[in-house]
């Protein structure tokens, strides 16, 4: 039977831009103990011969830090939603030593999945010069544009700043629950209309014999959760396909209200990062969007993010209606365009399911 889909949600990741200014107990602060013991770990798993996709936590181990990295995933996991940690001495590092740094991290949280059709499990956000509006295979991480609010696919994304921009480029968050909580206070009939299937561009990253765009709503309840999917621009762009129903007067007006409310005052955050700065968030009840940007003119100093999607124990069991997506995933990380197998070489590491 469906749930309720006139009730409230009342949770610790339904916050306002206020909660997140009066307090910065969302930011985790590195003890030096903390830091000792990420390069401890790095050592370790540098000495073995360890690729860094084939890091596990045995080989990446933490003493220290452990109990803290417990507290981070409860609280990205069943609390607000996310985590900026702060304190890694990056400059300290080569680029390769902080990727391995950051996947370790990861790798207390979860499994890394694919996030393109190329297979790549650990993406480079950079300017690449590509037009996101005008190309339909361009994502909207490789150029400076301002990205709207949205959501990655899996449970969590985590970013590691290697070089900030030399303006702009701020990260902006919003609670999705808080954005659901207001739509259904102001306008219950377009909250149901959100709950309701919404047609998704793939972008041209569809596994073959897959159409080229999946369906699903963009607010979800399951076994008492609330899951948000959203990005208005592949929304949009599903258009194109004469077969893909026309957005109604009403899903746009929904989306509408959507946008205005997530980028309201009193709910929108925003946050500048630091060199070493790693955000962790939770898909499900976090939208995250970027302001545009604008880079310096040597390459070593344009902004740099690294990025990891990650599947966790505490979202095991997700909604019916993202199984398609998480099928295609699955596909390009088991049969990469152009390469080979991510996985390849480390048979101990689970497959999605």
């Amino acid at each position: 039977m469906p749930e309720a889909l006139d009730r409230l949600y009342k949770d610790a990741a339904a916050w306002h831009c206020a909660d997140l200014v009066k307090s910065d107990e969302w930011i985790y602060r590195l003890s030096e103990t903390e830091v000792e013991d990420l390069e401890t770990a790095l050592a370790f798993a540098k000495a073995n011969g360890t690729t860094i996709y084939d890091i596990t936590q045995a080989s990446f181990p933490l003493i220290s830090f452990t109990a803290g990295l417990a507290e981070i995933l409860r609280e990205i996991e069943t609390g607000r939603g996310f985590v900026l940690i702060r304190g890694l001495p990056i400059e300290r590092y080569s680029e390769e030593d902080a990727s391995i740094i950051f996947w370790g991290i990861g790798a207390y949280f979860g499994q890394p999945i694919a996030q393109n059709a190329q297979g790549d499990l650990l993406g480079h956000v950079r300017d690449q010069g590509r037009d996101w509006e005008n190309d339909k295979s361009a994502r909207g991480y490789q150029t400076t544009s301002g990205l709207p609010f949205h959501n990655d696919s899996g449970d969590v994304v985590g970013l590691l700043c290697f070089e900030p921009a030399k303006s702009g480029g701020l990260s902006c968050i919003v609670s999705s629950a808080s954005i659901h909580n207001e739509i259904l206070a102001s306008r219950p009939d377009l909250s149901k209309i959100l709950f309701e299937p919404f047609y998704v561009d793939a972008r041209g990253e569809e596994p073959e014999g897959q159409a080229p765009y999946y369906i699903v709503p963009r607010f979800n309840f399951h076994k008492g959760r609330l899951y948000t999917q959203y990005g208005r621009v592949y929304v949009e762009s599903a258009q194109r396909f004469p077969e893909v129903p026309r957005l109604t007067p009403e899903q746009v007006a929904a989306l509408n209200l959507f946008d205005e409310v997530a980028n309201s005052d009193h709910l929108r955050f925003d946050m500048d990062f630091q060199s070493g700065d790693m955000q962790f968030l939770s898909n499900h009840t976090v939208l995250h969007a970027r302001t545009e940007y604008e880079d310096h003119k040597l390459f070593d100093s344009k902004r740099h993010l690294l990025r990891l999607w990650l599947f966790t124990l505490g979202f095991v069991d997700r909604p019916p209606a993202f199984a398609r997506r998480y099928a295609d995933i699955a596909a390009w990380q088991a049969n990469p365009r152009g390469g080979t197998s991510a996985l390849q070489g480390n048979t101990d590491r689970p497959t999605i399911e």
